[in-house]
């Protein structure tokens, strides 16, 4: 049993019974992914987020590193034709640096706490939940995307289908979708016991993030191993 992770307690709080969880880890003997029960939504969650990306100076250097690359690699025009999608984009800790650099960026957050900072620093962002839906209302008013991106959020999703079904039709017919994610067998070997929580509904092998995303027909061409996640 634990207490909701990051639900932290006002000083009014202090003499009520703080809600505690079940926190019981699952395989699928199928597809091998490594699952809690969903005990709480993510409109629990995320809505009002404690969690600030910005505040890690060593994180805001690898997103600057990452919008270079990106720019790089995937030839992103720098005169307005490309676009960028951030899913789970916080305060714009990452698309601040695609902005500055004079490529169209929207961000999706749930968290209108966070959301008010991210547009603070000129980073346009809607305040919602992503799924198909979302994405169909995106695809439909010409907003595709060129580069869909999602930092540490896939293990945060309760819905995978409908998450990634989504990204499929966001994704613009020649794009491309960069996920970070913890990898399983790290956890694993190094005892990492804190990444269980409430919080991340799933965690993640290669073997099942190829499986979730084939089928929705994005095949994964590259991986990289980070020191970062």
């Amino acid at each position: 049993m634990s207490p909701l992770c990051e639900s932290y307690l006002r000083a009014d709080q202090l003499n009520e019974m703080e809600p505690f969880y079940p926190l019981h880890v699952w395989v699928c003997e199928r597809c091998f992914l490594v699952q809690l029960e969903e005990y709480v939504t993510g409109e629990d969650i995320f809505t009002d987020y404690a969690y600030f990306s910005s505040f890690s100076d060593s994180w805001l250097q690898h997103c600057q590193r990452y919008v270079d690359q990106m720019i790089d690699q995937l030839a992103l025009a720098l005169t307005g034709k490309s676009k960028v999608v951030e899913i789970a984009s916080n305060d714009g800790y990452l698309l601040q640096y695609f902005v500055q650099r004079g490529i169209p960026s929207l961000g999706i957050e749930p968290a209108a706490n966070v959301a008010k900072v991210a547009e603070s620093k000129g980073v346009p962002t809607l305040v919602k939940f992503f799924g198909v839906d979302t994405a169909r209302e995106l695809a439909d008013a010409g907003q595709q995307a060129d580069l869909i991106l999602g930092n540490n959020v896939l293990a945060q999703v309760p819905d995978l289908n409908d998450f990634v079904g989504g990204m499929k039709i966001l994704l613009a017919p020649a794009g491309v979708i960069t996920i970070e994610f913890p990898h399983l067998l790290r956890t694993i070997d190094g005892n990492q016991f804190d990444q269980v929580y409430h919080e991340h509904f799933s965690y993640f092998s290669l073997y099942a993030a190829e499986r979730i995303f084939g089928a929705h027909g994005l095949p994964i061409f590259d991986v990289e191993e980070l020191p970062t996640v």
